[in-house]
């Protein structure tokens, strides 16, 4: 059996898992698991490096114990990165939902005009991005970005700590809105007239490059032998769909997690206005395709409002979220799910009754609340496979659902009814696999991404969702779409 080890890391956990290929088949064996929970230091929210890198050590030390892998491979969510010297790092990364990049927008566009920003980048616009953080840091502390000598977004800078080599691998360099999606390269003028420093940024590497061997001291530490560590593709989407067994080009792809990552993979990205005003995204995925999506805010939603019920004393699972939104009757109420009050509020519950009111539609119970989670993220996967069908000119053949989500069957079935789409759920650790198969195409253990995700197909089962009461979820599209157009009028 031919071994890898993969570390997959979401926004709210992380994990181990062995991945070993044989007879044609792949199979994974969890080693380790654990939270990814961001910490307070002073007024700014931060990733805490101490347990990523502890809990990733870990990992490595539990699969070593027990296999014998030849390279390890890291994913990790977009956009966040840290800032290094020749002495390493010089403080831990910001997270995303941090606020320190609100009113940037404001202040960018007036440099570079939203519309020119598109063209040029080909990314959604959205303040979480690099390019607002590095602006917001040129603001506010210019005297940490003067000291940088790097910059490395996450998969490559807990590359760093495994190897002690610097890089910028393609796909997570791609999340950035720095880089100039047609050639691949940072955009050196977009950074001069935002005035961000472009030196601290790496050459950008492949997906599946050599990164570097394991440190000689870790593999002492860790019992481990000095194995390959290879430059995956570093963005978690863009290595969830690798693994996507997709049967033709007119296939959806729905990465389902914290985010709800919705596109087709495409040879070329698409820079018109339109697909700007769509908030549609492209982004670098691996073997040199441009991952054609929306970022829709995901089962954070849901995450969060168990969250809420769990601190007023309401010991709840995800199962008893799901049944107290089928306890309660559909399309009473609709939120936008991206929309900002959304990003990270004090309470999700309370946001979603806020906006529920702000749009005219009344005051949502608990049950109520949970269920227009569900309506409005099946949608709002509607809408975007609509538009996306619109833009490339292509129908929507099926929607090849992966991730954690699809554990969740009334998300896959309303998935399916309201994208009017058949929905082929399956795997749930898609992310993983796609690092993993990654590791073993660098490795030459399979010839090539055709042929690994045959083998992902025959490897893992999918659950067929069919498409149910379509004329119904239809006409509810349009009481969707009169919401959101009166929450924009506010």
């Amino acid at each position: 059996m031919k071994t890898v080890l993969t570390i997959d890391l979401g926004a709210s956990s992380g994990r181990a898992i062995v991945c070993g290929l044989s007879g044609g088949k792949l199979v994974l064996h969890e080693v380790h698991r654990f939270d990814n929970t961001p910490v307070k230091i002073g007024d700014r929210l931060h990733w805490d490096m101490d347990a990523l890198t502890t809990n990733i050590k870990l990992g490595i030390q539990k699969a070593a114990a027990e296999y014998d892998f030849d390279s390890i491979g890291i994913d990790t969510w977009g956009v966040d990165f840290g800032l290094l010297d020749a002495d390493g790092l010089l403080e831990w990364p910001v997270h995303y939902r941090d606020a320190r990049t609100v009113g940037t927008l404001k202040q960018v566009s007036a440099a570079v005009s939203q519309e020119e920003l598109y063209a040029r980048t080909g990314i959604q616009i959205m303040e979480i991005n690099t390019l607002f953080q590095l602006y917001s840091l040129q603001q506010q502390r210019p005297e940490l970005l003067k000291r940088a000598t790097d910059l490395l977004f996450m998969p490559d800078l807990l590359g760093w700590i495994l190897t002690d080599h610097r890089t910028a691998e393609v796909s997570i360099a791609s999340t950035s809105q720095l880089l100039n999606p047609t050639t691949k390269q940072w955009d050196s003028e977009l950074l001069a007239r935002l005035q961000l420093p472009s030196n601290i940024l790496r050459p950008v590497v492949d997906s599946g490059s050599l990164l570097g061997t394991l440190r000689p001291e870790l593999c002492e530490e860790l019992s481990c032998k000095q194995v390959k560590v290879i430059s995956v593709a570093g963005h978690d989407t863009a290595c969830a769909v690798a693994a996507a067994p997709l049967v033709d080009d007119n296939a959806l792809f729905l990465s389902s997690g914290t985010w709800s990552l919705l596109g087709k993979e495409r040879s070329q990205p698409v820079l018109s206005q339109l697909s700007a005003q769509y908030e549609l995204t492209n982004e670098t995925g691996y073997n040199d395709k441009i991952t054609y999506l929306c970022n829709i805010s995901g089962t954070w939603l849901l995450q969060q409002c168990r969250k809420n019920l769990r601190d007023s004393g309401q010991n709840v699972s995800y199962d008893d979220l799901m049944n107290m939104a089928l306890g309660s009757a559909p399309f009473a109420f609709f939120i936008d799910p991206c929309d900002d009050a959304f990003l990270s509020p004090d309470n999700m519950l309370d946001a979603i009754v806020a906006y529920c009111q702000a749009t005219g539609q009344g005051t949502p119970d608990q049950k109520q609340a949970l269920r227009a989670v569900y309506d409005s993220l099946a949608m709002k996967y509607r809408d975007t496979a609509t538009k996306i069908a619109a833009i490339t000119e292509t129908p929507n053949s099926c929607l090849h659902m992966v991730g954690g989500g699809i554990k969740d069957a009334f998300l896959c079935q309303q998935t399916a009814n309201a994208t009017g789409c058949p929905v082929l759920a399956g795997p749930i650790e898609a992310t993983a696999i796609g690092n993993a198969i990654i590791q073993h195409i660098a490795l030459g253990h399979i010839d090539n991404l055709a042929a690994a995700r045959n083998i992902v197909r025959n490897s893992f089962e999918n659950t067929r969702y069919e498409p149910r009461n379509t004329a119904l979820y239809s006409q509810q599209y349009k009481s969707f779409t009169d919401i959101l157009d009166r929450r924009k009028v506010k």
